[in-house]
């Protein structure tokens, strides 16, 4: 009887996992059973949720996956049951089934977290899944069919992590089209540190400060939000900010189903593994993507919740799996080359190299680079068997 890997999800870090785990198996010439479980055969591009016109990043998997022999199941994991190597599974009807793996490769993603503050999960937008960056595409959009107010006019952006700052720099241009070019917008951005973009270093943060104040972009600072409603928001300080556009980008966590799991985890869930990407403890269960604490490097950097470590991170938890079935070396992950790329609108970007974010390029150039990454690089390859396995080789030149 074959063996079976079994990947729970399809995004970057699931998608890789299953090629990777294919090109092994083709290349010692042994069959393995690779089978993929995710709601749609279809690779959805979150960083760009931010774009206009989201319903169109996406990108097929099926065609790729039947080049490649690796076959899917459409559906939900609902419990992972380590102790029978088993997964219990809905599919598209609602019909519960059990699937037993050899190992698993858990790529199940992330999601925010909107519980913390009252209201956000009613009142507030997010960016997070295809559906819902939609809808709030499509409530901008719509703003041209309200009542010239101060709410209306007003977007509050909560939390200046990646995800924020690039929705933000957006929002002005996209607001100026949708409302007119005299309407009085505003953008702003409220960050809980003490600085804006204070987390980063000294040369990213001036330079997202100087496009921020180019564009027009506020930022409110030592700042928390206590509560959103239809109306806006309100701060820990008892400021209120009139908004019809509340966005939602802070309290990333790991997908729930990593709690199924009894193994050490991050404070944001994501299980830690070794250098092989095994979750300490399990041996046939390997962790990838936003669900993996793994290290970088031996500087006591970590992976970072971003399609660019997923990436990776798959390739290599892919062909480990494949590699502990078939019986060959396994390969250690090691990702010690870190960028940042950060998309700032009108103003155009920032591209930065290495842990301490040493800027590179900025502008004109840094925006020609940011549209080559998430239009090119980061998708997948085209439904070619031999192209397909040559670029899921984990040591495959990448970023």
């Amino acid at each position: 009887m074959r063996k079976r890997i079994l990947i729970v999800g399809a995004g970057f870090a699931g998608m890789w996992a299953a090629l990777s785990a294919a090109r092994l198996a083709d290349k010692h010439q042994q069959a393995i059973d690779i089978t993929v479980i995710a709601p749609q055969p279809e690779l959805r591009v979150r960083p760009r949720f931010y774009e206009r016109a989201v319903q169109t990043l996406v990108a097929p998997l099926q065609p790729l996956f039947d080049v490649t022999g690796v076959n899917f199941l459409q559906g939900h994991v609902e419990q992972i049951i380590p102790d029978s190597k088993e997964v219990s599974w809905k599919d598209a009807n609602g019909e519960i089934h059990l699937r037993r793996y050899d190992r698993l490769v858990l790529a199940s993603g992330s999601h925010v977290n909107r519980d913390a503050v009252v209201g956000a999960a009613e009142h507030a937008f997010d960016l997070d899944q295809l559906e819902s960056a939609t809808a709030l595409e499509q409530h901008i959009t719509d703003l041209a069919l309200q009542p010239e107010s101060e709410a209306r006019n007003t977007v509050v952006i909560c939390g200046g992590g990646f995800t924020g700052i690039e929705m933000a720099q957006e929002l002005p241009g996209r607001l100026r089209e949708i409302l007119g070019a005299d309407a009085k917008t505003r953008v702003v951005v409220v960050e809980r540190g003490a600085q804006p973009a204070g987390r980063w270093s000294q040369e990213l943060r001036d330079v997202i400060i100087e496009a921020s104040a180019e564009l027009g972009i506020e930022w409110l600072v030592n700042a928390e939000v206590e509560s959103v409603d239809a109306g806006g928001v309100t701060l820990k300080d008892g400021q209120v900010i009139a908004s019809q556009t509340v966005i939602w980008t802070v309290g990333v966590q790991a997908n729930s189903l990593t709690a199924q799991i009894n193994a050490p985890r991050d404070r944001q869930g994501r299980l830690h593994v070794n250098a092989n990407l095994q979750v300490v403890g399990h041996d046939d269960i390997y962790a990838t993507g936003d669900v993996a604490y793994a290290a970088t490097d031996d500087k006591g950097n970590h992976a970072l919740m971003t399609c660019q470590h997923a990436i990776l991170l798959g390739k290599f938890a892919g062909n480990n799996a494949a590699a502990s079935l078939l019986g060959v070396e396994p390969s250690p992950y090691r990702q010690e080359m870190y960028v940042t790329c950060l998309d700032l609108g009108a103003w155009g970007a920032v591209y930065t190299e290495g842990w301490d974010q040493q800027v590179k390029l900025t502008r004109a150039e840094a925006k020609k680079l940011k549209v080559s990454i998430v239009s090119e690089l980061i998708y997948p390859p085209k439904a070619e068997r031999a192209v397909a396995f040559e670029m899921a080789d984990p040591y495959a030149p990448f970023v």
